[in-house]
């Protein structure tokens, strides 16, 4: 089962097919001496008659082998021996041992794609050892949740989602940080769901999926907007920069997707509604959250005032002279998504996106 995870059943000659090294991986007459050693430690756990296999010594030579293969940089060797320790773990119901061996597995794996990656200059690695990773990555989750540990799943899941993201898939990685921030958030550590979600509104802006990005940081706003204190007040430190993050960027993808009013989600209409001229001044936002003229700095919330009045025009004129206004007050991303907004209203036929 365990073996399953990473796509094979073991090195090659010792207990079925797996992976070699591929380029970069090691090789040359090591390769027979690692086959050599693993076969010997995996003939330890052969039942005999009368005697039990000692599967906690094999799992500490396992182990140890692990790391002398890691050190000589063959790392889907070295990955394979934590398979193995893994499985010993299983055997023996240890259940942490075996979840930290297959989350060193898949830590492994990652390395060896990186690897691949910059020695080969490949875009995308060969994905065999990510995808392992991820088998690996997702069965060691699984135990940590089984143990009543969200936090510690969580942590393979951002792990698997930055690797994803490096190595140019940022729609896979997009999935593991929204698990990632359901975890977190299963495990009462709001500010580090925030950060997923902000993160998956990322990797989602850069495969141009602004519906999927609105929908995220969507949710993280109302993630922060649970920390607003009695009376409505706004909520402070860190939870306020997130909830001011996530307005600000809503407002731009909404300026930018341009949803038809029959069709906005009252959230969204919630939204736009507070930067009308005529909108009530201290109006709550709704949904739980203030008005965003209470935690928006007075500046940045004229300027998004007259964005949106410029976009209900249809002035460019008017929107690039408030883009460098705006400019200084946004983050790189949120001057991308203004970029957008107006080159869009340049090229109405959609040529700016």
């Amino acid at each position: 089962m365990l073996a399953a995870a990473a796509g094979g059943s073991g090195p090659g000659g010792a207990g079925g097919s797996g992976p070699g090294p591929g380029p970069g991986g090691g090789g040359g007459s090591g390769d027979g001496d690692f086959l050599s050693r693993y076969r010997l430690v995996s003939a330890k756990l052969r039942r005999r008659f009368l005697r039990k296999p000692n599967v906690a010594e094999a799992a500490e030579q396992f182990a140890a082998l692990a790391r002398e293969l890691r050190a000589q940089e063959s790392l889907p060797y070295a990955a394979w021996c934590q398979l193995a320790v893994a499985r010993c773990a299983q055997s023996l119901f240890h259940g942490p041992a075996e979840a930290a061996a297959l989350g060193e597995a898949a830590r492994l794996f990652l390395r060896q794609e990186r690897d691949l990656r910059q020695r080969l200059a490949l875009r995308g690695g060969f994905g065999e050892h990510l995808a392992a990773a991820q088998s690996c990555g997702a069965f060691a989750a699984r135990l940590h949740l089984e143990r009543g540990q969200p936090a510690l799943a969580a942590g393979l899941c951002l792990e698997l989602a930055a690797a994803l993201r490096d190595t140019g898939r940022p729609a896979r990685a997009a999935a593991h940080f929204q698990r990632a921030a359901e975890l977190l958030a299963a495990a009462r550590l709001p500010l580090e769901a925030l950060r997923c979600l902000a993160e998956r509104a990322s990797c989602l802006l850069l495969g141009r999926d602004y519906a999927g990005a609105l929908a995220a940081l969507t949710r993280a706003q109302a993630l922060a907007g649970a920390g607003v204190g009695p009376g409505g007040a706004a909520p402070g430190g860190a939870f306020l920069d997130a909830l001011v993050r996530c307005e600000v960027s809503r407002v731009l993808l909404l300026l930018l997707l341009q949803p038809p009013p029959g069709k906005l989600p009252p959230e969204h209409a919630r939204t736009l509604e507070q930067y009308c001229w005529e909108a009530p001044e201290g109006g709550a936002a709704g949904g739980g959250l203030p008005a965003a003229a209470s935690y928006l700095p007075a500046e940045l919330f004229l300027l998004l005032q007259s964005a949106v009045l410029a976009c209900q025009e249809k002035d460019a004129a008017a929107l690039q002279a408030l883009q460098a206004e705006l400019w200084p007050l946004l983050s790189a991303e949120q001057n991308h998504l203004l970029h957008l907004v107006l080159h869009d209203m340049l090229s109405p036929a959609g040529q700016g996106l």
